[in-house]
């Protein structure tokens, strides 16, 4: 398996502590993951990134092509865009979503994955849009469950029992978005509904107020 070095820019979503995948990592490493909320720009100012075998770029909401470009006529790159998914303030999960465009070369691609998979984590690969695969997903589906919540088809309570019993779910939607953090689930939707411009993607009431009370009391609503 190639080995990687690990560049840090700025605090990480994905790895906000240290990490099976952090540790592992050597300075004259063949590939290059680089971490942080400015790893775009970091990825801008390498010199010669055609050096690695891959290129693992962390991504916020933004698309992999922000950074790399959208053309690829003619064109094969090493890079790949990766999240690893995390519900606003809870730890994040083993899942990471790697992200290819057409011009991605498929060893690239293999030697990123193999890097995660090397540190206990799961890798999905996805194509590069907006929301990736969880959040495209997931966030119209907690936006609906609020709605029917401000409707009042049932209590909070109720909605989650029938969830967690009628589909299997550990913990109801409302109670995971409670303790990881509306206001994140504002962050994100809003970050979607701007990019997408679909109505699935608008945040539900409930989140709106839990982002404008967490500005108003200084919280930070990316969850760090």
């Amino acid at each position: 398996m190639s080995s990687y070095r690990v560049l840090q820019s700025g605090d990480s979503q994905s790895f906000p502590q240290p990490h099976a995948l952090t540790g592992a990592a050597v300075a004259d490493g063949t590939g290059l993951i680089i971490l942080g909320e400015h790893a775009g720009a970091a990825y801008a100012e390498l010199q010669h990134p055609e050096q690695f075998d891959f290129v693992a770029i962390e991504l916020g909401h933004e698309c992999l092509g922000v950074h790399v470009g959208e053309s690829s006529a003619g064109n094969v790159s090493n890079t790949v865009g990766f999240s690893r998914f995390r519900l606003g303030r809870a730890q994040p999960s083993r899942l990471v979503e790697v992200v290819k465009k057409s011009s991605t070369a498929a060893p690239a691609l293999a030697a990123a994955c193999r890097a995660f998979s090397s540190a206990d984590l799961v890798t999905v690969v996805c194509n590069d849009f907006p929301g990736r695969i969880v959040d495209r997903l997931l966030r119209p589906f907690y936006n609906a469950v609020l709605r029917r919540l401000d409707e009042g088809l049932a209590s909070a309570a109720d909605l989650d029992k029938t969830l967690c019993l009628g589909l299997g779910y550990p913990t109801g939607p409302l109670a995971l978005l409670e303790q990881t953090g509306l206001e994140h689930h504002y962050e994100v939707t809003a970050a979607l509904y701007t990019a997408l411009g679909q109505e699935a993607y608008v945040p539900a009431r409930r989140a709106q107020v839990a982002h404008q009370r967490a500005k108003d009391s200084g919280v930070d609503g990316e969850g760090k």
